[in-house]
């Protein structure tokens, strides 16, 4: 494949990419600058301009291959069961994105958020296209490295491109909310944990001593820390966001709360009031979202915008829903139902935020036992998940 592009080309390409994504005197700048990305992403998918998932073939536009692979972005490599690199032409995928190619920027902010050295084990937990593995494999030596998917195709495939690039890392395909091989002076997960009993192989898999990078399920939040000898890890919240796909035990995500978002579209609810804040596309406001999954654990979100007419939905799996409307920046009207109050839940953080100026996740201390659940806390704030 890195044929097909020609030599100069790729290695020029990833030469500027690394240059704009490390520092000049990074030990990260070699390995972006010398692995062909493109050999990870011969394929990938698109949206276009009706919301429509399309299929992209590098080898049948070499041009649009390497502007893809050599920008610092991520590419979509599987939609709902479909990889694309099993996808024909005329294939449109529905469902939501279930690996990709992260972009390289973060998989440099990952890897050194997890202070990884020279001779310790290290596993990378979300394979996906198998760019973290490669640049660790070059960095350090495969022989120091494993990577872990839940998808046998994506550690096959991964294993054999790598393999290509002369790096021989160990492959595990497994579901890591179940069971992690093995044991890792260092974990990075690219996949989304959650709190509670899906996080303890993971914790279970971290040598004592060693030190775990991830994001947590449904929130921007990554969490680092250090093993200590009673199994516990203790950490922070870091002062940087990523946003990663969650991790899944099948073949695709289970069934998400469609019926109950259909409620939240059509029905007029037990509760009707005029909201204090704009509408927000809760999906996209990183801080707020964490902070939701925080305090209302579940909660799923959606959004739609025409022309200023913007509307937000809010459900849970126990049956609560918040639809909120409005044309632009005005006051919305406000629909819920259910047990809970999903909109006034989120108001509450919304006060918080403009009354303090920010929320107290950033930069809290983290505390993970060994039952999986991460108790946060900054000053006189404190909150557990799972």
């Amino acid at each position: 494949m890195a044929e097909r592009l020609g030599s100069m080309i790729w290695e020029m390409r990833a030469r500027a990419l690394a240059q704009q994504v490390t520092d000049p005197d990074s030990r990260w700048l070699a390995p972006v600058a010398r692995v062909p990305r493109h050999e990870l992403v011969p394929r990938w998918w698109e949206v276009d301009g009706s919301g429509t998932w399309v299929l992209r073939d590098g080898a049948r536009d070499p041009e649009a291959w390497a502007d893809a692979a050599y920008t610092d972005r991520s590419l979509i490599t599987r939609v709902g069961v479909l990889h694309a690199d099993h996808a024909k032409p005329d294939d449109h995928p529905e469902g939501l994105p279930t690996s990709s190619a992260t972009l390289p920027s973060l998989v440099v902010r990952m890897l050194r958020h997890g202070r990884l050295v020279a001779g310790l084990s290290f596993l990378d937990l979300g394979t996906g296209a198998g760019g973290l593995t490669a640049y660790a494999s070059h960095r350090f030596g495969a022989e120091n490295v494993a990577s872990l998917d839940v998808d046998p195709y994506l550690t096959s495939a991964a294993g054999e491109r790598l393999a290509r690039m002369g790096f021989h890392p160990e492959f595990v395909t497994a579901d890591a909310t179940e069971h992690v091989p093995g044991t890792y002076d260092r974990i990075v997960s690219t996949v989304g944990l959650p709190a509670g009993p899906g996080l303890r192989p993971v914790l279970a898999a971290l040598e004592p001593g060693g030190r775990l990078a991830t994001t947590l399920g449904r929130t921007s939040l990554i969490i680092t820390g250090w093993k200590h000898q009673n199994g516990v890890v203790v950490g922070r919240v870091e002062r940087d966001t990523a946003g990663f796909m969650l991790t899944r035990s099948g073949d695709d995500y289970p069934p998400g709360l469609s019926e109950l978002f259909t409620v939240a579209r059509d029905t007029a609810g037990d509760e009707t009031s005029t909201g204090r804040y704009p509408v927000v596309d809760v999906a996209n406001a990183w801080e707020l979202r964490s902070m939701l999954e925080v305090t209302t654990p579940g909660v799923e979100v959606a959004y739609e915008q025409r022309d200023r007419h913007r509307t937000a939905y809010l459900a849970h799996p126990d049956g609560s829903w918040a639809r909120a409307t409005a044309e632009w920046t005005d006051p919305p009207e406000v629909h819920q139902g259910g047990p809970q109050r999903l909109w006034t839940a989120l108001e509450r953080i919304r006060n918080r935020l403009n009354a303090s100026g920010s929320l107290p996740l950033l930069g809290a201390r983290v505390r993970i036992t060994s039952d999986g659940v991460v108790h946060l806390s900054r000053g006189n704030w404190s909150a557990s998940m799972g």
